[in-house]
């Protein structure tokens, strides 16, 4: 017998964020009217977050294999092989919504939850990344959710023991409303040791396991799929609260039973807790599972079923366990002072029962929960074609230098060592480049082999032109691996847009998608994993879309690799690819001139892979001694970055043919600077001649000053004091 004791209306049915056409589909689906349990179930899978129903059908599009992908989209995280028995598991996800109600919980459970998503399959992570947008620095709450979120990912990475290697913060005010927070993990697997969702078998125990269950974040994962307005703070219930320090015994309880053999299935208890992860167990192995509720370890009184399933309480897993292995697996997990609890059972019925107080609460069909799920075709506006701006008819409002001052010292350009400072970057001993360049990068073990990570995304390309801004967003990831010497394998993304129930919203995530797919495809650089964010608005203003790409790639040996610093008075200085001083959508544009317009820079994939293909060869062979990929703020703000880095300055005397400005500013794509000592340049040049590659000496390393062209110097102290101001300023509220 069902108990229902509330009795379910239209709006309640509302509350719940589904739709009266989604509620009908359920009824029919259920052949009766569902009890509140079932309705908190449905309500639970059949939103965005957990069912991707409105970008489903645009996300098969893209490309998710190659002969090392082991593993694609639709687990926990996304596996690559990368030899000698060893494999890469990676994610990406957000916790947006959560980190502007509560930044600091929101934040440290965003990076809880995606270090859960990669040991869950079997891996130790070993580095994490963070891709973060605020609101205009002069809105109100702006440094507040700054001081929050960057704590918050500090305090818990710190916490578990990994090292953050990389990321990137940018200010607009269009996330004044709905900031972005996307958490990137990386963890490290035996080939033979990866550990999937899907149950298989009847009769075997399923296990709770972890820290036990309150009422923190019930609804979490439907507010994520809802809009925000004024009221958004009275959301705050629905943030989780986390604990690293209990997920760090997690992981190691985990990967321990996980070696003993004890484990037939796992998934971590993410978005709508218990729900999912069950459903998810037994649906993919096609059976059905019945859950006691009596038996989950609870942390306050009383609790509902309604509330146990739909509770976001953190540090959780859900297990099958191999048949036998019970007392061991247990004996594990009491040694590490975690919850162990056995719930149920997997069974042949392919129906989700639940119990709790001797009723049932719900009796509902697995299977259909997820694949029943509505899938929309939504309708969708391409956005409108915009003009080019040629460098000629942008006219400077000052001086080339002082642009470049201003730019260095900008909210989105400036050092971000106030941020990753907070980090620990070395923790685990392998960290080779920290923050601060192209790309993280990481030892493998005890070597030689290296890991390179990053994160990175052009909003501004991706609202001017979504497709065009899809592709420079991979084609960056790409080439930030290059620059290190990497060779890219594969991608993880978190696509954040606004609402898709908008055509022109919904136009720009089609469009995002298409650009990613095309780039993917033509840099062999496959989609293994990745999460879609919607409703990133505040009463019907949407965020900028942005589609945040974290890329992963492989050095043979780690000793190899390149930094963006200028290393040695003398080196010559080379820029690899064709300026045409392209200002549309330019950081130069936007910030000096006081514009945003113009169609954005186009993205030759063709010659980013032959240009990036020649850069990787030269670091590899050791003929280079620095490498920077030219982007936001085009070659003078490469130059400058590696000037500070390397506290050497450098005489350029040879600019791109066409107006300063646009030479210096211009955003062209496909575009490395990098240096050599003199005895090897005319071997560089050689090559690139040989590759087809645009290669042209500008100048030299050397002195305390950077010098461009006809400009006068600018000294390095200069530049750095600029660069480094902004951001402590910022936050003390000078």
């Amino acid at each position: 017998m069902l108990a229902n004791a509330i009795t379910i209306t239209p709006q309640l049915v509302a509350e719940h964020g589904l739709k009266p056409d989604e509620y009908q589909r359920f009824l029919t689906l259920m052949g009766r009217e569902p009890t509140i349990t079932e309705l908190g179930i449905v309500s639970a899978m059949w939103n965005e977050h957990c069912s991707y129903k409105s970008s489903k059908k645009h996300l098969k599009t893209l490309p998710t294999k190659a002969p090392w992908v082991l593993q694609g989209p639709g687990e926990n995280a996304g596996v690559i092989d990368i030899g000698d028995g060893l494999a890469i598991v990676f994610k990406m996800e957000s916790h947006n919504h959560p980190s502007f109600i509560e930044p600091y919980q929101g934040a440290t459970t965003g990076v809880g939850g995606i270090l859960r998503d990669v040991f869950t399959m079997g891996a130790r992570p070993i580095a994490v990344l963070n891709a973060l947008r605020f609101g205009e620095p002069g809105h109100p709450r702006t440094r507040q959710l700054v001081a929050g979120v960057v704590a918050g990912i500090g305090g818990y990475g710190n916490s578990f023991g990994v090292p953050t290697v990389g990321g990137s913060v940018g200010f607009d005010a269009r996330y004044n409303g709905n900031i972005l927070v996307n958490a990137m993990a990386v963890g490290l697997a035996r080939t033979d040791g990866i550990f999937l969702a899907k149950a298989t078998g009847v009769g075997k125990a399923i296990v709770y396991l972890g820290s036990k269950t309150g009422r923190d974040g019930i609804h979490g994962a439907t507010m994520a799929s809802a809009e925000f307005d004024d009221n958004s703070a009275d959301k705050r219930p629905t943030v989780q609260v986390g604990d690293p320090f209990a997920e760090k015994l997690l992981l190691e309880a985990c990967l321990e039973i996980m070696a003993k053999g004890c484990v037939d299935a796992i998934q971590d208890m993410g978005a709508a807790g218990l729900t999912c992860s069950a459903v998810e167990m037994g649906a993919k192995g096609d059976l059905g599972v019945e859950l006691d509720l009596d038996k989950v370890p609870c942390r306050e009184e009383r609790m509902t079923a309604y509330e146990m399933m739909l509770s976001e309480s953190q540090e959780r897993m859900l297990m099958v366990l191999t048949p036998g292995k019970e007392a061991e697996a247990e004996a594990i997990f009491r040694k590490w002072g975690l919850d162990f609890a056995i719930i149920g059972r997997t069974t042949d019925t392919l129906r989700f029962v639940i119990k709790h107080g001797g009723q049932v609460m719900a009796d509902m069909p697995i299977k259909e929960l997820g694949d029943e799920a509505p899938e929309y075709d939504r309708p969708w506006a391409p956005s409108p074609k915009l003009p080019v701006i040629a460098a000629s008819h942008v006219k400077p409002t000052m001086s080339d230098r002082d642009a470049l001052l201003k730019l260095v010292g900008s909210p989105d350009q400036c050092s971000k060592r106030w941020v990753y400072e907070q980090y620990d970057t070395l923790i685990l001993g392998n960290s080779v480049v920290t923050p601060g360049g192209d790309a993280g990068l990481i030892r493998i073990e005890d070597g030689p082999k290296g890991l390179a990570m990053t994160c990175d995304v052009t909003p501004r390309y991706c609202e001017a032109d979504p497709v065009e801004g899809g592709k420079q967003a991979v084609a960056e990831a790409w080439r930030n691996l290059t620059a290190v010497g990497a060779t890219p394998l594969a991608i993880t993304d978190n696509l954040n847009f606004g609402n898709p129930e908008r055509p022109h919203a919904m136009g720009q995530l089609v469009g995002c998608i298409r650009g990613i797919g095309e780039a993917c495809v033509a840099l062999d650089f496959p989609v293994v994993s990745g999460n879609v964010s919607l409703y990133n608005e505040t009463n019907g203003q949407g965020i900028l879309p942005t589609p945040t790409i974290g890329g992963v790639g492989v050095l043979p040996d780690v000793a190899v690799h390149a930094t963006v610093a200028f290393k040695a008075a003398g080196d010559v200085v080379v820029l690899i690819g064709d300026t045409s001083g392209w200002l549309g959508q330019s950081i130069y544009l936007r910030d000096v001139c006081g514009r945003s317009e113009g169609a954005p820079p186009p993205v030759d994939l063709a010659i980013e892979r032959r240009n990036g293909d020649l850069v990787r060869s030269l670091i590899r062979s050791g003929l280079i001694s620095a490498v920077h990929d030219c982007s936001d703020g085009g070659l003078a703000l490469a130059l400058a970055e590696m000037a500070m880095a390397g506290k050497l300055g450098a005489a350029i005397t040879a600019l791109p043919e066409g107006p300063t400005h646009g030479a210096l500013f211009g955003e062209d794509q496909a575009r490395y600077v990098l240096t050599c000592a003199p005895s090897q340049a005319t071997v560089v040049m050689e090559a690139a001649r040989k590759a087809g590659v645009p290669a042209t000496i500008i100048g030299a390393v050397g002195g305390e000053a950077l010098t461009l062209g006809a400009q006068g110097p600018i000294s390095v102290q200069e530049l750095s004091t600029a660069h480094e101001s902004w951001f402590p300023a910022f936050m003390s509220g000078r």
